[in-house]
Parts: C-alpha cells; sequence; structure tokens
C-alpha cells in the first residue's frame, strides 16, 4: 500500500484537530481529570501543526491565484503578480520545510516531567564535589527554563560533595531538553585535596527519567519489600531518632530506591514510588524498542571516563560536548550557572537533522 502524502497525512491531522477540540471541551464539562490531561497534551502538539498547515494551504491558494491572473496581465501589473507568485512560493517552502520538522515522531516522553538523579562516580571525593556541581547546574538551568524544581533526595558526602541526589523537574518541555543529559560527565580539574597543583580526571553519571503516573504504571504492593530505618548523615551518623527513613525493593525486577530526606516515613515512602514508579516506566519502555532494560544502564553505561558525553576543563575554561562534532566552548562558568541552551540547542539540531535526513517526501 502507498505512504499517503504530507498532504493526506495533515488533512488527517486536521480533522483529528477538530474531534479533539470537542472532546477537550467534553472532558472539561465532566470534570475528566486524566482525559483532560491526556488530550491538552495532544491539542499542545497539534496547534503548531495547523498553524502551519493553515498558513501553507493559504500560501498555495494565493500563488494559483496570483498564476492566473498572471495570464492576463500585462506591464505594471503583471510584474507585481509575478512577484506575488515568487512571494508565495517562497512561503511554501519555508513552510514546508516547517511542517517537515513538526511531523516528525514525537518522543512518547514529550511534555512530561522529569526526574534527574545524579551520582559521583571514578574519582573517589572529587567526583562527589563535581556531582554536586552538576545537580546545582541543573537546578540553575531549571530556574532560567522557568521550570519548577523539587529536591526528592540527597545524600551528602563527607566533604560536602553528593553521593547521589535527585530531583523532579516540572516544565512542558522539561524532557525534551533534560533527556539528552543522560549519561557520564567528565570533569578535569585540580582537586581541593591535591597539594601538588596536579589535574586530575574525575567523573559523575546523571540518568534522566519520566515522572510516571498511576494509570502509567501499576504496582502489586505483593511485589514490595519495604523496610524502615533511622536516616543518617554523612560518614554515617544518625540524624534522626525516629525509623523515617523508607527503602522499598520491587521483587519483580530488584529495583531499589531509598528515600531518608523527609521527616515523615509516610513522605518519603511517597516519594520513593515516585521514583520506582518512573524507573519501571522506563524499564518497559527500553524492552517495548528492543533496548536495553533499564534507563540507568543506557545512558551511564558503566560509569568509566570512557563512556563520556561532555567534559568540563577547569584549567581551559573548556566545555565539549563528545555528541557532535565541534561542540566546544570557552563558558565553563557560565555553563556551570545553568546556560545550557546553547549546548541543548545544538544537540536537538543535530537529532532533527538526522531524523530529517529519513524524510524524502514533498508537499502535494
Amino acid at each position: 500500500m502507498a505512504r499517503p502524502t504530507l498532504d493526506q497525512r495533515l488533512d488527517a491531522l486536521e480533522a483529528e484537530f477538530a474531534v479533539v477540540e470537542a472532546d477537550l471541551t467534553e472532558a472539561a464539562s465532566n470534570n475528566d481529570g486524566g482525559r483532560l490531561r491526556d488530550l491538552s497534551r495532544r491539542h499542545r502538539d497539534l496547534v503548531p501543526i495547523m498553524d502551519a498547515w493553515r498558513a501553507y494551504k493559504q500560501a498555495r491558494e494565493d500563488r494559483a491565484t496570483a498564476t492566473e491572473m498572471l495570464a492576463d496581465a500585462t506591464g505594471d501589473d503583471r510584474e507585481l503578480l509575478r512577484e506575488e507568485v515568487d512571494s508565495a512560493a517562497a512561503t511554501m517552502e519555508r513552510l514546508e520545510a516547517e511542517l517537515q520538522t513538526l511531523l516528525l515522531p514525537k518522543d512518547p516522553n514529550d511534555g512530561r516531567n522529569v526526574i534527574m538523579e545524579v551520582r559521583g562516580a571514578e574519582g573517589g571525593e572529587e567526583a562527589n564535589l563535581f556531582a554536586r556541581d552538576l545537580f546545582e547546574m541543573y537546578q540553575r538551568y531549571a530556574a532560567r527554563r522557568g521550570w519548577k524544581v523539587e529536591v526528592l533526595s540527597f545524600d551528602e558526602s563527607e566533604r560536602q560533595g553528593v553521593n547521589e541526589a535527585s530531583m523532579l523537574v516540572k516544565g512542558d518541555d522539561a524532557w525534551r531538553r533534560l533527556s539528552i543529559e543522560g549519561g557520564v560527565h567528565r570533569v578535569q580539574r585540580v582537586p581541593e585535596t591535591e597539594a601538588k597543583g596536579r589535574i586530575h580526571t574525575s567523573s559523575a553519571t546523571v540518568t534522566v527519567l519520566p515522572e510516571a503516573e498511576e494509570v502509567d504504571i501499576e504496582i502489586d504492593q505483593n511485589d514490595l519489600k519495604i523496610d524502615v530505618y533511622r536516616s543518617s548523615g554523612p560518614g554515617g551518623q544518625s540524624v534522626n531518632t525516629t525509623d523515617s527513613a523508607v527503602r522499598i525493593t520491587h521483587l519483580p525486577t530488584g529495583i531499589v530506591v531509598a528515600m531518608q530526606d523527609e521527616k515523615s516515613q509516610i513522605q518519603n515512602r511517597a516519594r520513593a514510588m515516585v521514583v520506582l514508579r518512573s524507573r519501571l516506566l522506563k524499564a518497559k519502555q527500553d524492552a517495548q524498542e528492543a533496548e536495553l532494560s533499564s534507563q540507568r544502564r543506557s545512558q551511564v553505561g558503566s560509569g568509566g571516563r570512557a563512556d563520556k558525553i561532555r567534559t568540563y576543563n577547569f584549567k581551559e575554561n573548556r566545555v565539549t560536548d563528545h555528541r557532535v562534532e565541534g561542540l566546544t566552548r570557552y563558558n565553563l562558568e557560565a555553563v556551570l550557572a545553568g546556560d545550557l541552551d546553547e549546548f541543548t540547542d545544538a544537540l536537538l539540531a543535530e537529532a532533527r537533522a538526522r531524523q530529517l535526513a529519513g524524510e524524502d517526501e514533498g508537499l502535494r
């Protein structure tokens, strides 16, 4: 069966858009929160496509009208009509390129909130210190983008780095921009503990998960092993006199989530379930795509320095992303202050270019 032309695809989307708008009104009047959320997400995806498609059809109509009139025109009128034809054709070309991009396959997690986990990897306490730098960098980036951040856990190391920390980031485009941050981040600098001023190389890992909702993943309580214990601070000292910390083990998969930052056992359990549900969702998605069985393994590899996606060199004030050729900037301080858009924009553009390379249809 022949593939539908882009005209046919866009006509079908226009029909779907009309249905979504009608269903949105119905869901709002029925106070159907789950359906309203899903419809709103789809409506948000379709709006820019419909805007471009309607503008394209208008430009195509304008070109056809001007071309028809051009056949009988003379003198100055003919020149003006020729300009109209050229202008409409240029508009169509621009909108066609825009539509090609808008119609690329969507990441199923677009629009979801994000859970980010940062851990020190190779390099001992220097890795933990760098992990804290990264964690704070992403908090600052979120503030720049207007996203909301909730710290879920923060396990501070002995020298005020972090063994591991996690946060929930809420924003419409948070997943699209943060999902590409998952992997091994390498730092090259003189550690605070280095007496001879030698540069060391250390690494930290970043894992990015889409927040899962209860409707996405059903968890059988019989599949959970829940342990409670007293919270501890750096070095293992007890910081709580009650058993408020919670460790949840999902027995079928072996996934373990521990939370201890809240004083209430109920709050720590709720946070642990948020993270567990998100890890199970990503593992499920990875399995469906016949990829690795968990987001952690696919993003961070072994955690070794050779698996790096980005290098932060303090001596040279340099940040290099190893996934895009030539993506090196000498603005390390600004990057750590949360100025990441230049990197995320370049990575997103590279991804779009790869997708577009497989699109060979034109508008008909």
